[in-house]
């Protein structure tokens, strides 16, 4: 038997409903704010990603460690030049250094990377 249920990852930044606003176009997901924190739920509302507005935050340096990047989120797309067209319209940038050929990395608007994958 599971001692918790439910898990959910919180995620430190600037502005909770702007970088809430940007996952939940990623992957499709409805969008919840309040003051200072805000979290996204697909439909059927089996996970959640939230977001926690922290003052003086300080953006992960990517690939250094200076600022180690503290967490970040894998997601699967069909197809990585498709998926690179859509998460820089809605405000993702591309990282400068590439490491794989299955992924790419990208920066969402509050500094912390993900990546397209493949496989």
């Amino acid at each position: 038997m599971a001692i918790a249920r439910y898990p959910s990852f919180v995620i430190d930044c600037p502005d909770a409903a702007a970088l809430a606003k940007f996952y939940g176009e990623l992957l499709g997901w409805g969008v919840k704010t309040d003051d200072g924190w805000a979290e996204i739920r697909p439909e059927d509302g089996s996970n959640c990603i939230c977001f926690q507005q922290v003052a003086d935050y300080k953006a992960p340096e990517w690939p250094g460690q200076d600022a180690p990047q503290q967490m970040h989120l894998d997601v699967m797309v069909p197809d990585l030049d498709e998926g690179e067209k859509e998460v820089l319209a809605i405000g993702a940038t591309k990282a400068d250094t590439q490491p794989g050929e299955t992924f790419r990395v990208f920066l969402d608007p509050a500094g912390h990377p993900f990546c397209l994958c493949v496989s």
